[in-house]
């Protein structure tokens, strides 16, 4: 079946739970209300469902090659990324003073979620500039802007982060990749990346690649590590690509998953290119501060990850619906029709598709409030009020990633579970969301990963401030549930309880990090799951309210009505997980590291 873009539920969340009318109001968003996120989403879906979601099958099929150095994407992939670049949609959130439309991150996180949904292989390319150029708007100097920003907003050069090395996976203070100090202010750069997602394509005139190393005689460990720009393509002074650097593609990857997009092996410093030995590079800020920078980036891809999670998640919920509706089997348990009828009308099926639905809307929703709080944490006029959202935003990120691609494993399983033996088989198409969703609890950070941010960084740093005030919302949130409809409070009722859960393990976390790290960092996945799980139940709270509201109105009454029972099943089949993920962290952590290492 064909991708139909979700729009109407995004804009709904981008109404009711994001405020876009509030962002609208911060200086330089006037133009980006309701009226506009419209306009821009129902035209982007256009062009995703026409244009990107017919290639996604054949990504899987014909994929990402190598020949002489050089990588041949998909058949269709140029041309659509050729219409990508010149419908403006890589600069959508980008500022207007490179070449952007600067529309808010609110709006370009749907963008993001269509795009990917249509088919993440080819997503890929245009996540990664996405986070090139928040690291050069952050740190590039005014030159590396000048030269790079324009090209990289436009589409027409791509970007990529080279982080990994064959000894250096999440362990960054293990990288090898050495820069040499030269007379004129440049560096030659000498190793090998791994991993290196679009490193190598024919897709756009130029590659700047953002490559981790140590500059000579710095620092052991990840302070010595420095930020450099690496172009495929030397630019020249009127900005014309020109000489090849010294970079070259020598092997891609063969992945169980997201197979059209190109994951390389490059190679620095070979000699090979028209420049010397050695790859020219240009640091990006200061020496020894390569880390900080990156990260500008990687937070940026980790939302963008999550994002991918919610996508596959949404693709493969639709084609699992319409699976269920077509495919005839046995007459339902209720005797409501006397033949064999599609599944759909079975209620095993029926909790397989609301826990799919129910998961990825209720992630979309934590996914856009996290968007609006990071417009506001960097573009509101009051700094108190960029600080709180700036908190709420970092908070946020770490269950956008972890919980939102953790939830696509478990959506398109069941994807496939929907088909039964047709799942099972790669022409039904339901098998691909699977091994394509696979990767996003990896890369840009394990969840382990993830959860061990959310444990230090953002809960045991301010002893648990951050996590308390959102639960302060949360029970804000279910004091309005407590006065609504018998769905409301329902659903008041299983929030309260879960968000006891959590402020248990909060308190647990928060007291246990320093003097007994083991029990703290045994929880942290669950406590991120647990995290995850309740802001997105509250989202669904708060979308419920919205609904109940809109339908006494009598403004679209199927959709609403739809809305509130997705919102409480979330809340009766979801949000029911947390007192036991509760009891696990706080009273099993001791099981988790009970065998010695050499027991196993």
């Amino acid at each position: 079946m064909s991708y139909i873009a979700p729009v109407k539920d995004m804009l709904f969340g981008i109404r009711h739970l994001a405020g876009i009318e509030r962002i609208a109001q911060i200086p330089g968003f006037e133009e980006a209300g309701y009226d506009t996120a419209q306009a821009v989403l129902e035209e982007c879906a256009r062009f995703n469902e026409g244009v990107v979601a017919p290639l996604n099958v054949t990504g899987d099929i014909n994929p990402s090659s190598l020949k002489d150095a050089k990588v041949t994407t998909t058949p269709g992939f140029r041309d659509a990324y050729k219409q990508y670049a010149e419908g403006g949609w890589q600069g959508l959130q980008h500022p207007q003073d490179f070449g952007g439309q600067g529309l808010p991150k609110t709006i370009g996180a749907a963008c993001g979620e269509m795009l990917n949904s249509a088919n993440m292989s080819f997503a890929l390319c245009p996540l990664l500039t996405d986070g090139a150029i928040e690291a050069l708007l952050t740190a590039g100097s005014d030159e590396l802007k000048s030269t790079y920003l324009e090209k990289l907003v436009s589409g027409e050069w791509t970007g990529t982060m080279n982080l990994t090395e064959p000894q250096a996976g999440s362990d960054l203070a293990l990288v090898r990749t050495r820069a040499e100090p030269q007379a004129d202010g440049t560096y030659r750069v000498f190793g090998t990346k791994i991993f290196i997602t679009y490193g190598e394509h024919d897709m756009a005139d130029n590659i700047v690649h953002l490559v981790l190393a140590r500059v000579q005689g710095a620092p052991e460990g990840v302070k010595g590590i420095s930020l450099f720009v690496v172009p495929k393509f030397m630019v020249g002074k009127d900005g014309v690509p020109g000489k090849r650097n010294d970079v070259q593609c020598v092997s891609i990857e063969h992945k169980m998953g997201i197979k059209a997009s190109p994951t390389c092996v490059l190679q620095y410093g070979d000699g090979i290119g028209d420049v010397g030995k050695g790859a020219i590079g240009y640091i990006v800020g200061q020496e020894n501060r390569g880390l900080e920078y990156m990260f500008i980036m990687m937070n940026a891809a980790r939302y963008a990850v999550g994002v991918q999670g919610i996508a596959i998640a949404e693709r493969a919920y639709q084609r699992a619906v319409a699976y269920a509706k077509d495919r005839v089997q046995s007459r339902p348990v209720d005797g409501s029709i006397a033949a064999s009828a599609p599944i759909i009308h079975h209620p095993d099926i029926k909790r397989m598709l609301m826990t799919m639905r129910a998961y990825t809307e209720g992630c979309r929703s934590m996914a856009v409030v996290a968007a609006a709080a990071y417009d506001a944490a960097h573009h509101h006029p009051d700094a108190d009020t960029r600080k709180q959202n700036q908190a709420f935003y970092e908070f946020l990120v770490p269950l956008v990633k972890g919980y939102s691609t953790e939830m696509s494993l478990e959506v398109t399983s069941l994807g496939v579970q929907v088909h039964g033996g047709m799942g099972f088989i790669e022409e039904t198409g339901a098998a691909q969301y699977y091994r394509d969703a696979k990767i996003l609890t990896i890369y840009e950070g394990t969840t382990a990963i993830q959860a061990n941010d959310l444990v230090g960084r953002k809960t045991a740093r301010d002893g648990g401030q951050t996590a308390k005030a959102i639960a302060k919302q949360i029970e804000a949130t279910e004091a309005e549930l407590a006065k609504g409809s018998a769905d409301a409070k329902a659903v008041a009722k299983r929030l309260k309880t879960a968000r006891e859960a959590f402020i248990d393990v909060v308190e647990f976390i928060a007291g246990n990090t320093k003097g007994s790290p083991n029990a703290a960092f045994a929880g942290s996945v669950p406590y991120l799951m647990l995290a995850g799980n309740l802001v997105a139940g509250w989202q669904l709270g708060r979308a419920l309210l919205a609904a109940e509201g809109e339908l006494a109105a009598g403004t679209d009454a199927a959709f609403m009505k739809t809305k509130i029972v997705t919102a409480r099943f979330y809340a009766d089949h979801i949000l029911t997980k947390a007192p036991g993920i509760r009891d696990a962290i706080v009273e099993g952590a001791d099981s988790v590291t009970a065998l010695a290492a050499d027991a196993f």
